[in-house]
């Protein structure tokens, strides 16, 4: 699976951060080490918001990192009261353990805000031009704009508001908000009528009903989301912090009741060993980054241009199972494209090729832009223009275009009953079975037809037009297969032409003849079966059905009507996304599972330098358990407790980028978290804190 690289617009300033080659899977290292530098430099950046958030009334929301901060201040004091460089050691690598926390968090928060400060330089106060009942005109600022009130924008105005064309077509430039500086058409009464506040009309005139009020806007709403201001714990999150929470409550009785219980073995320990040992048992690397995992998700979404209306569709889309996909935009190209040429009898390919081209010339429809296309990479001369030609323009009246040559030879094409009418009589059996051979795979037959200046009528051919299958959908279809994601193709057309496109492009399934009840069927259908489900959609009649599906991306060209009943925009508009989303939001449960699983993991080399070195001297024998060689009782501590802060620190830029995303099954992206994060969690620990000692142990008083 491709890895989604973010375009460079304005939800994205750091087009560089993603080291990952796309088409690879390997990370070159100037960008890897560019990464390190901004991941740096964003960290001095925001090492003051880290001490800021040392507020116990921000570090109650984290239970683990919370008693890591009591235990802190704790050593704190009895390092003031009987200061010796141990317990100011402990005191101090303990309070970096915390700071450490919070940097993560901090420094992910500091990217929305970044974002955020790009988004707000997009958007300004305008005055709006306001229509009243009578049709009348007038100027008021933006910000006093209701939902219901329905404004005039004409060429070179900024739209005051988001709203839905209700009069009038125009281009408009949306680069403010998705980056692209290509111009797109919305128009009045259908599904892209719906504009967004802060970009620019560039020709025409366009009446906008507002259906936002103002700070409610989808960028006021993106706003908040990249700051984290709106931002809520999702399910997953909230079961994870109730695990974490749990596993600490039990260390804790565990301690506790190990004082006792040393004191009566002849070994009592002191306060500030306890509360190391404590530390380091509790799961403090996964509760520091726990929060940061969550915020770099939705970061990572704003900056493919997704907007997501909270943190459960994210998740919810790292679980989907079904995928429902529209067939025309997202399936295929959107246009049917001419594949071949189909001669008649006494035809030559190359004379049904020329009249082809010729007869489309006049035909500024797609389709018969592919015909001249498909011609000229058949060997088509395209300088070869007749002199004296008339050329016949397409129309929907006509449904034929073609060209009359000045030797009265006249060649049309179109449609097969236009072309019949035209020609006064019925193409010939041969023609008659390439014409329902086409029919039946789903294809559009054209056919060209010729008129001699004596009025003799000959079919040249038929010209074969198809749904194109985008390229690489195919490939992405079976990777997804291979995840356990079912692909489901809806579309409107008759069941045949839609067997014949899902077995080409590879779906699992598909809905044909669709209504927007069928839509909502197939849905709960899947949902009975307790399966998630994602689906796109950009009308008024999709909105029911991106209501109940689980993941309900809308287009943000769509109505507004289909933005609303979503729990996702895409403000590219752009349907295949949709499988970037379900990427983002597996990479999310990955990452976060991934150092779930190696911050318990490490906790077994703490075991092996924390308990030895506090009973070793009651007990000699335990000096065995000290496999290590660690110095002393001391260093052994104090080094375990300083592996436990720097590695929050080495797991950041991980966090943010996330674990790199393989299409896979869910056995085998388990087995590739154990070996990695589990065997790397158990075997990393025993060798930096081996490594660590050798430096405490020089210290005077620890050694």
């Amino acid at each position: 699976m491709s890895t989604t690289t973010p375009t460079t617009s304005p939800t994205s300033p750091e087009p560089t951060e993603r080291p990952e080659d796309s088409s690879t899977g390997l990370v070159h290292k100037p960008a890897a080490s560019m990464g390190l530098r901004i991941m740096a430099t964003q960290g001095l950046q925001q090492f003051p918001e880290a001490l800021r958030k040392l507020d116990p009334r921000h570090m109650w929301r984290s239970p683990v990192m919370f008693l890591v901060e009591l235990g802190s201040l704790t050593t704190t004091v009895i390092a003031i009261l009987d200061p010796s460089t141990f317990a100011v050691s402990l005191a101090i690598w303990l309070w970096l353990t915390v700071i450490f926390g919070n940097l993560a968090e901090a420094v992910a928060e500091g990217r929305g805000k970044a974002q955020a400060a790009s988004l707000r330089a997009t958007r300004s106060d305008t005055v709006a031009r306001l229509l009243d009942d009578s049709g009348a005109e007038t100027e008021v600022p933006s910000t006093q704009l209701k939902v219901g009130d329905r404004v005039v924008v004409e060429a070179g105005q900024v739209i005051p508001g988001d709203g839905d064309i209700i009069e009038g077509v125009a281009s408009v430039d949306e680069s403010a908000i998705t980056g692209e500086s290509a111009p797109v058409i919305r128009e009045a009464g259908g599904d892209r009528s719906a504009v967004t506040g802060g970009t620019k009309v560039l020709s025409d005139r366009i009446v906008v009903k507002i259906t936002a009020a103002a700070g409610e806007s989808f960028l006021d709403k993106m706003i908040s989301l990249v700051e984290g201001t709106s931002r809520r714990k999702t399910p997953n999150e909230i079961a994870l912090s109730i695990l974490l929470v749990s596993l600490t409550l039990v260390f804790v009785a565990a301690v506790a009741t190990l004082a006792p219980m040393a004191s009566y073995a002849g070994a009592p320990q002191e306060l500030v060993v306890l509360i190391a040992l404590l530390v380091c048992l509790i799961p403090t690397t996964i509760g520091a980054l726990l929060s940061a995992i969550g915020i770099a998700g939705m970061d990572r979404l704003v900056r493919v241009n997704v907007l997501a209306m909270s943190g459960r569709a994210v998740e919810a889309a790292g679980d989907v199972s079904t995928l429902l996909l529209d067939k025309t935009g997202t399936i295929t190209y959107g246009n049917r494209q001419a594949s071949e040429f189909l001669p008649a009898p006494g035809t030559s390919p190359q004379e049904l090729r020329d009249a082809a081209r010729l007869s489309s010339l006049a035909d500024q429809t797609p389709e018969g832009r592919s015909i001249v296309e498909l011609a000229l990479t058949q060997g088509a001369n395209d300088g070869d223009l007749p002199r004296g030609a008339a050329f016949v323009k397409f129309t929907a009246q006509t449904r034929m275009s073609g060209v009359d040559l000045a030797d009265g030879t006249q060649i049309r094409k179109g449609a097969g009953s236009a072309i019949a009418g035209w020609l006064g009589s019925n193409p010939d059996p041969e023609v008659s079975d390439a014409i329902d051979g086409i029919s039946r795979t789903g294809g559009t037959p054209l056919i060209i037809g010729l008129k001699d200046a004596a009025g003799r009528t000959t079919v040249l051919g038929v010209v074969h037009l198809k749904d194109v299958v985008k390229q690489g959908m195919t490939e992405r279809f079976a990777e997804l297969r291979s995840m356990g994601i079912r692909t489901v193709m809806i579309t409107g057309d008759n069941a045949l032409t839609a067997r014949a496109i899902a077995e080409e492009a590879g779906v699992d399934d598909f809905l044909a003849e669709a209504t927007p009840e069928d839509k909502m069927d197939y849905i709960r259908k899947e949902q009975a079966g307790g399966r998630l489900v994602a689906m796109t959609g950009d009308g008024t009649n999709d909105a029911p059905a991106l209501a109940a599906a689980d993941v309900g991306v809308a287009m943000n060209s769509g109505t507004a009507a289909a933005k609303e009943a979503g729990n996702m925009v895409d403000l590219d508009s752009d349907p295949t996304k949709l499988i970037d989303i379900v990427e983002i939001g597996k990479q999310l449960l990955i990452t976060r599972g991934a150092l779930t699983t190696f911050s318990i993991a490490n906790d077994i080399a703490k075991y092996f330098a924390i308990i030895p070195a506090m009973f070793v001297a009651a007990y000699p024998s335990l000096e065995g358990l000290n496999v290590m060689g660690l110095a002393t009782p001391q260093s052994a501590i104090l080094s375990a407790v300083i592996f436990n802060a720097l590695i929050i620190v080495a797991l950041i830029p991980l966090a943010l980028r996330g674990v790199r995303f393989r299409a896979a099954a869910a056995t085998d992206v388990l087995r590739r978290n154990m070996l990695i994060f589990g065997l790397g969690g158990v075997v990393v620990p025993f060798i930096g804190i081996k490594l660590i000692d050798l430096l405490v142990s020089t210290i005077p008083g620890i050694g």
